[in-house]
């Protein structure tokens, strides 16, 4: 009989894959039994002060207008003058600074590990959020202090409206279709672009566990830069003409012709290897990674390639 991971519950990782992943939520009910969160709301506002930590604090009560957004690094004297509720403190990548933090990736283990972001830790009193809004990457929501609301909404894309005057990419609609309430242990994974809401019910710690999801404009420009540098030559050659083809109208063999010649360089398969691996392992931070020793490892064939670069 299959041992089931304990992270997915009742389901085997085979399950997840074929029937969740980027398809549809699952909450997972005491993922990690007796989970005790590895920080403290102290320890994570301590992280904050940190001029290389990247940070932030939503305020959904702003001075002149709602939900309101500041950038760290903090000062300390600022968690001495936060209001009682209605406030979020976001901490980027804490797993490249606090080991407990990073050894929750090792929970994650049917995916493949450079497909992960990074593990943002959020902290909120009571009522605390940043609204409603949608990611275009996978996350697992996993409960450390605390009580946390969850609601899902309606499918997004780069078209659904969002609240205007706000640095927030805040949903400006948002249809729940269901509603959970988490406490420590429990994780909820939501794919990309489903609308969520997380509304903290007291004290509250949550670890968000991100895989990448770079757009393609993004792959594209940077496997166009790679080619640039390594002064790939092909240039575009003309398809068979005709006079028919000599007007100022664009005739389509002519697109036909760039496609081909795209399509043609996209194929180079030992090329796409070398760019994909390269890209997918280029570190979040890297000057942190370089400083910090974190790697960032995937391998086609027998060559590795380690935060960005190939070795053999």
């Amino acid at each position: 009989m299959e041992d089931f991971p304990s992270v997915l519950g009742g389901i085997s990782a085979d399950q997840f894959l074929s029937e969740y992943w980027q398809k549809k939520p699952l909450l997972i009910r005491n993922a990690l039994p007796n989970f005790e969160s590895p920080l403290s709301k102290d320890e994570l506002a301590g992280l904050s002060l940190d001029e290389d930590i990247e940070s932030r604090l939503v305020f959904e009560q702003g001075q002149s207008k709602p939900w309101s957004l500041e950038f760290g690094p903090f000062d300390q004297s600022i968690f001495r003058n936060l209001p009682e509720k209605h406030w979020t403190l976001l901490v980027q990548a804490v797993n490249l600074w606090v080991p407990e933090v990073k050894k929750l990736a090792d929970q994650f283990y049917f995916l493949p590990p450079w497909r992960l972001d990074d593990i943002m830790v959020s902290y909120a009193p009571k009522g605390g959020s940043v609204g409603p809004h949608f990611d275009y990457y996978d996350v697992f929501l996993l409960q450390g202090l605390g009580q946390r609301k969850w609601q899902l909404g309606q499918t997004c894309d780069s078209t659904t409206p969002v609240l205007p005057d706000t640095a927030l990419r805040i949903l400006s609609d948002f249809e729940v279709t269901q509603e959970w309430l988490l406490g420590p242990g429990d994780i909820l994974y939501v794919p990309p672009k489903l609308a969520h809401w997380g509304t903290a019910c007291n004290d509250c710690l949550t670890y968000s566990i991100g895989f990448r999801s770079p757009s393609l404009t993004d792959m594209l420009g940077d496997l166009t830069n790679m080619l640039m540098t390594q002064n790939h030559s092909s240039h575009y050659k003309d398809p068979p003409l005709t006079m028919a083809m000599a007007k100022t109208t664009i005739d389509p063999m002519f697109i036909q012709q760039a496609k081909l010649m795209l399509n043609n360089l996209i194929e180079n398969d030992e090329l796409l290897n070398e760019w994909f691996a390269r890209y997918m392992t280029l570190p979040k931070y890297p000057d942190l990674s370089e400083a910090l020793g974190e790697l960032r490892i995937a391998q086609i064939g027998k060559t590795h390639y380690i935060n960005g670069e190939r070795k053999i």
